[in-house]
């Protein structure tokens, strides 16, 4: 098992030299966003309008706002349940993203698109059935 330190602009090229147990620390632009994102996201791809971010070679960590404390850029921040996203999933994969961090099971439709590029499977950090 390695440690392995990866900024997420390098993740496409460094998918290679990830393996099963390793532990993946990345720096970078990680973009939160959750199913109401999601949907807009998808809207705007159908309507061939510019993004709100790339999705090639982006990373998205599956969460939602939270209350602010004074003084602080961002309040609670944890994952929330993948399964929300699998219906826009696909579609984000063929428009390129590379890493999705989230929770619980993905749907098949979901894990063999992942399978289909396949360099996306080594660094899908969700449980999968």
């Amino acid at each position: 098992m390695a440690s392995l330190y990866i900024d997420i602009k390098d993740l496409k090229e460094k998918c290679c030299d990830i393996h099963v147990g390793d532990e993946i620390y990345l720096s970078g632009t990680i973009y939160t966003a959750r199913d109401a994102a999601h949907k807009k996201i998808k809207t705007l791809i159908q309507e061939g309008k510019s993004l709100p971010f790339e999705l090639d070679g982006a990373c998205i960590y599956y969460a939602g706002p939270t209350g602010t404390k004074e003084g602080m850029a961002i309040g609670s921040c944890g994952p929330t349940t993948s399964s929300r996203m699998d219906v826009y999933t696909p579609l984000f994969l063929e428009k390129g993203l590379c890493a999705m961090i989230g929770k619980g099971q993905r749907n098949k439709e979901v894990c063999d698109a992942i399978i289909k590029r396949i360099l996306l499977w080594k660094i899908c950090l969700f449980p999968y059935y």
